[in-house]
């Protein structure tokens, strides 16, 4: 029997009478924040995933999306999320690890390549323990952390060809342990600021780079306030739909059911539309007037190996290696 006949079949029928009274609406409304703008491939997963999410309830869960970080900075969508707020934002794993350390490791240098191969540790058992960890430590619910951006680069004035051509260099991260130690390791400043103020702050030289995936910086239109694009792949940037664990708790069991597994979903969709989308985006980068540098990136994994030890992640690192390569 499928998710749907049994959402309304048996002994849930008189909560799915309920479920389905327009008057009620309102009670099953999520709020989706993003700091990617509407042209970004991972919005088309979010869209997927609203209409989804409408169509698998018969209209009693109403998805409603935000973009450019309409409702904050990611940090304070989610404190809005711990305290039983009806909101969710799609977020990195190292914003998590103030929560759950483990988290974290998700944003670590080098841990995998594309997607395939960080998708097998998010959908693993092992992931799994984490998000009930999380849940249970800090009132946040993991829908799913399918959501991948693409790995980061450098975006900055000058070539950069190895971590000491960074040195002294202000370089725009999250504010993460995780991602400042990274570019500190990297030989740059690490300069923690919201995404929606990149621009601002190149343009007026608060800061002199940033590290960001393909499709965030073509939509942050960084091409007008950088120049060299270097390709060092540091940070293969795996996210999550990240929502309130009492609002998602209070909802029937079917509706839970429903929302992870259409994010799921949502999830390879926007990802492989991100995948489908780095070779035209790279070239749009050209056609904007960036340089785009391919370099040999062995340096960079030398000097960012630091960061798993001194972020207690050695052994961790070793057992999702292993995941990724089976």
């Amino acid at each position: 029997m499928s998710f749907v006949s049994k959402f309304w079949t048996g002994a849930v029928v008189a909560a799915t009478i309920s479920l389905a009274s327009p008057a009620l609406a309102a009670d099953y409304t999520l709020s989706i924040n993003t700091a990617l703008t509407t042209s970004d491939p991972l919005y088309k997963g979010l869209e997927a995933f609203r209409d989804n999410v409408a169509k698998a309830s018969n209209g009693a869960m109403e998805i409603k999306l935000f973009p450019n970080s309409q409702l904050g900075a990611d940090e304070d969508v989610l404190e809005q999320a711990r305290a039983g707020a009806p909101v969710a934002v799609i977020v990195d794993g190292g914003r998590l690890a103030a929560f759950v350390n483990e988290f974290g490791v998700l944003g670590a240098p080098y841990l995998a390549s594309g997607y395939d191969g960080i998708r097998k540790v998010v959908v693993s058992d092992k992931f799994e323990d984490w998000v009930k960890k999380l849940h249970d430590a800090s009132g946040h619910q993991v829908l799913s952390f399918n959501w991948w951006q693409g790995e980061r680069h450098l975006w900055t004035s000058k070539e950069v060809k190895v971590p000491a051509d960074l040195a002294g260099n202000r370089m725009r991260t999250p504010g993460a342990p995780v991602w400042v130690e990274t570019v500190s390791a990297m030989g740059a400043v690490p300069t923690p600021m919201p995404f929606a103020e990149v621009y601002s702050a190149l343009e007026q030289r608060v800061i002199d780079s940033v590290e960001a995936q393909l499709p965030a910086g073509l939509g942050a239109k960084l091409p007008e306030v950088t120049k060299v694009l270097t390709k060092t792949g540091h940070i293969n940037l795996i996210t999550g739909l990240v929502t309130s664990g009492p609002w998602f708790d209070s909802l029937p069991a079917e509706l839970q059911t429903m929302l992870r597994e259409e994010a799921l979903k949502a999830g390879d969709i926007a990802s492989h539309g991100t995948q489908d989308s780095l070779a035209k985006i790279e070239a749009d980068l050209v056609a904007a007037g960036m340089t785009v540098k391919e370099i040999d990136v062995t340096p960079f994994k030398e000097a960012t190996a630091v960061v798993y030890d001194k972020l207690g992640y050695g052994a961790l690192r070793q057992e999702l290696q292993a995941i990724t390569n089976n």
